[in-house]
């Protein structure tokens, strides 16, 4: 019988790791091996195809296609806790990117 080891998870400040969301953030989750575990958790085959992009009068952190039924996907990605405006300009930037996309 084969042993394996395994790590222990901790809690870590991401703020510590990244300490800017559009300049540090979104660049390290838009790396391809990084992409892919994210879609590969959620069950979407992701391709990047812009970072940062405007769309109408808000930016995409990470605009993606998903490959498998060629839709987009907008990442509104952010470190810290979730709020309304960040939801807001997520339904936003989905409604826009039909006309400016």
């Amino acid at each position: 019988m084969t042993t394996k080891s395994l790590g222990k998870l901790r809690r870590v400040d991401l703020r510590e790791v990244w300490d800017n969301e559009a300049g540090s953030f979104t660049p390290w989750l838009a790396r391809e091996e990084n992409i892919k575990l994210l879609g590969d958790a959620i069950g979407v085959e992701l391709e990047v195809h812009a970072q940062e992009k405007d769309v109408g009068p808000f930016r995409a952190d990470i605009l993606c296609k998903d490959t498998a039924n060629d839709t987009w996907v907008l990442i509104e990605n952010q470190l810290e806790r979730t709020d309304h405006n960040h939801l807001g300009q997520l339904t936003a930037l989905g409604h826009l990117s039909s006309r400016y996309g």
